[in-house]
């Protein structure tokens, strides 16, 4: 008989050295590269222009906490740090500990090459297993940003905006949001000979 493969949990988080990005995901310890700077650049603009006026901004409608890089555990098994997570206030009063229990109202992830599947399977299914009302997906390279919501426990497309757009999208409607500055400059074409 072999024995049973251990289940990872958060007591193997805390225990990995400081500045390692990992997740517990189904009991699998995941261990995740450093970002990218466009990864980076989008985690930017959205503290900018939804942390601003939701987290932030005494002249904004308020009313949130938005971060990044924080433990989120949904189950003993399943501990996700989303890139960017917000909690209306009110329900994430009180509960600052982490790793947080209080199942957020909106993620966003930002998809890359390592985090893709992970982020568009299990997660998809575990965000909406676990009833998070909103799940954004921003995809850097392809300069997108899908935005979904929670209908009857499964995901709703509520929209694909690309760089052009200007949109108030749900959670965040009462703002517009300019998607095009998520995203880095293109660089220049190269030049005709």
């Amino acid at each position: 008989m072999t024995a049973a493969a251990k289940l990872a949990t958060y007591a193997d988080l805390v225990a990995l050295p400081e500045g390692v990005k990992a997740e517990v995901l189904g009991g699998e310890l995941v261990i995740q590269p450093g970002q990218t700077l466009h990864h980076a650049n989008v985690r930017s603009g959205l503290y900018r222009f939804l942390g601003g006026p939701f987290d932030f901004d005494d002249d904004g409608p308020g009313g949130w906490d938005i971060v990044g890089g924080i433990d989120v555990r949904f189950t003993v098994d399943d501990i996700a740090q989303p890139d960017v997570v917000g909690w209306r206030r009110a329900r994430l009063e009180g509960h600052y500990q982490l790793p947080i229990d209080v199942i957020p109202d909106w993620i966003c992830e930002v998809l890359s090459p390592s985090s893709t599947k992970r982020d568009r399977l299990h997660k998809f299914q575990l965000y909406a297993r676990h009833g998070v009302p909103h799940y954004w997906l921003v995809d850097p390279d392809a300069r997108l940003l899908e935005a979904y919501a929670l209908d009857g426990g499964q995901w709703k497309s509520i929209g694909v905006y690309d760089e052009t757009a200007r949109a108030r999208i749900a959670p965040f409607e009462a703002v517009e949001l300019p998607v095009g500055r998520l995203f880095l400059p293109e660089p220049p074409s190269p030049a005709s000979p």
